[in-house]
């Protein structure tokens, strides 16, 4: 198979389009292909008075070896990611604690492999979350067990949908294809910034989650990991409390399970788990993390920023940015939302989170995106592992409070922020937070040292975005779970200090997103079946 780089295409134009380019360039005929697909697709909008599409494409001829000499062209050969089969015999059947990226690609390699596993969720399953989402968003109460961080899906399920990640690890394919196989568009295989829309996910969650019964997996849903045992430092039993909708005062319900194997897939915002782990002294570390806020603009001025005279006939556009401020932090955007919204993401009461989601359409008003400043660990104060944990919920405290402590987001325009005054009215942008805001000044909510390096910050940015620190651009706190605030290290097996016991995907430190979580699920059911083969 050949695969050819650096395809140049003008905005308007078809696949057949490219193929006839494709052919042209090699100097063959339609007959003489045998396979066609698209590898690769990007925009290139360095030269806004000529943008292009740039693709990547493998075909198959024949006498391929007469065509590897030309610029661009090399040749490759393609696998497919299998899975081992094994039986799971007498051995106990592994559980898997959590139902995002990670968790759910862990479970559906163990089921493919006739493991059998166990998925632990505390949250909802998918349709019934929405619901929950959905009503908390309008005027409902809030849900501790279900919402935008917590049930099937895991936080990733009420973002963007992307899918994007610095990783070009083999097992990206695997996640790409059973994504394809759930519902998701074939584009996202080769799209260079892909993404799917909170809307097309929760089907293809559905969609893997039956997958995976199907091959003999369990779902467990309002299933919580309260505690566990272990013997001899090998993991024996995980204890399990089914959880309600709201606390009550009726006596909690555990059971336990037997297992060999804990694979710890909890997300960044499972902090009873982090305390639980704690007390159980798995050994865990202070990690380094961003906190910010969220800022918006008119999607059309973005646009027309990164495409000039083409910003209506391309897709909504995105940016990617980062500075460096006086005092030597890192401030960048992260999570950015095309034609998205701000949306509570709290999972703890009293206490105020937002984060960014778009459809899969990208049409909507606004374009917002986290602004984000590094915290190290010697910021954290006293405390001890989790130091970062309090560290954040004090954050989000004041999110709440200055939000009028009703879920309401506290907003500021960006130049009342940099003069440090309560903002009284705003501008050409318009909040897009569903359960409405109240205007506060957002220099309450954090250490100078980060408010300092948020004004620097977007203020450089504007460099790369004319219009990105207009002084009516619309901030709201507290963006406060990029990240997980500690790492539970594994050893070469991986394995935490406990045997069996395997910490996974972004709660654990090991992934930046959906699909370096994904990457990382599969990662450790593979050695969860290696280990298995031990046993």
């Amino acid at each position: 198979m050949l695969r050819i780089n650096n395809i140049k295409m003008p905005i308007k134009h078809n696949e057949n389009d490219l193929k006839k380019s494709v052919m042209k360039m090699l100097g063959i005929n339609e007959e003489q292909l045998k396979s066609f697909e698209i590898t690769g697709q990007a925009i290139d909008a360095r030269n806004k008075n000529n943008i292009i599409y740039v693709y990547a494409v493998d075909i198959q001829l024949d006498d391929e070896e007469k065509y590897r000499d030309i610029p661009n062209v090399r040749e490759i050969e393609k696998a497919e990611y299998t899975v081992e089969k094994m039986e799971l015999g007498n051995r106990k059947r592994p559980v898997i604690v959590g139902s995002g990226p990670s968790g759910l690609f862990a479970a559906l390699v163990l089921a493919e492999a006739g493991l059998k596993p166990i998925i632990l969720e505390q949250g909802k399953n998918v349709d019934e979350r929405q619901k929950d989402v959905y009503n908390f968003f309008k005027d409902g109460k809030f849900n501790k067990y279900s919402n935008v961080q917590f049930g099937e899906g895991g936080a990733g399920t009420f973002s963007d949908g992307k899918l994007t990640t610095n990783t070009n690890n083999f097992r990206m394919q695997k996640i790409y294809s059973e994504l394809i196989l759930a519902g998701a568009e074939k584009r996202i295989a080769y799209m260079s910034k892909p993404h799917v829309g909170t809307d097309k996910l929760i089907g293809i969650m559905k969609n893997i989650r039956k997958k995976i019964e199907s091959l003999g997996g369990e779902y467990r849903f309002q299933n919580k990991l309260v505690s566990m045992e272990y013997e001899n430092n090998k993991i024996s039993k995980a204890i399990v409390e089914i959880v309600s909708d709201f606390d009550s005062d009726r006596e909690k319900e555990t059971y336990e399970i037997d297992t060999d194997v804990i694979v710890l897939a909890i997300g960044h915002s499972s902090r009873d788990t982090f305390y639980m782990l704690n007390d159980k002294n798995v050994k865990m570390e202070r990690k380094t993390f961003s906190v910010g806020v969220r800022i918006e603009h008119k999607q059309s001025m973005i646009n027309r920023s990164q495409y000039g005279k083409f910003a209506d006939r391309l897709p909504a556009a995105e940016y990617k940015l980062n500075a460096k401020s006086k005092n030597g932090r890192g401030v960048y955007t992260f999570c950015m939302c095309p034609g998205g919204v701000v949306v509570p993401a709290a999972s703890e009461e009293g206490r105020l989170v937002v984060n960014g989601m778009s459809y899969s359409g990208r049409n909507l008003e606004n374009a917002n995106s986290a602004i984000l400043v590094n915290v190290y660990p010697e910021d954290f104060g006293e405390g001890g592992v989790l130091a970062g944990v309090e560290f954040q919920r004090k954050l989000e405290e004041k999110a709440f409070e200055l939000g009028g402590s009703d879920y309401k987001a506290p907003v500021q325009l960006f130049g009342d922020f940099v003069k440090n005054v309560k903002s009284e009215k705003l501008g050409k942008v318009t909040p897009s937070y569903a359960k409405g805001y109240r205007f506060a000044n957002l220099n309450e909510c954090f250490p100078e040292y980060i408010n300092e390096s948020l004004k620097e910050g977007i203020q450089l940015m504007d460099r790369k975005i004319k219009g990105f620190a207009s002084y009516d651009a619309v901030l709201s706190a507290v963006e406060s779970r990029s990240s997980s605030p500690v790492k539970i290290p594994r050893n070469e097996k991986c394995f935490s200090n406990i045997e069996g016991l395997i910490p996974c995907g972004e709660g654990a430190g090991y992934a930046g997103g959906i699909m370096s979580a994904a990457v990382d699920g599969v990662r450790c059911a593979e050695f969860v079946m290696e280990y298995y083969k031990g046993l």
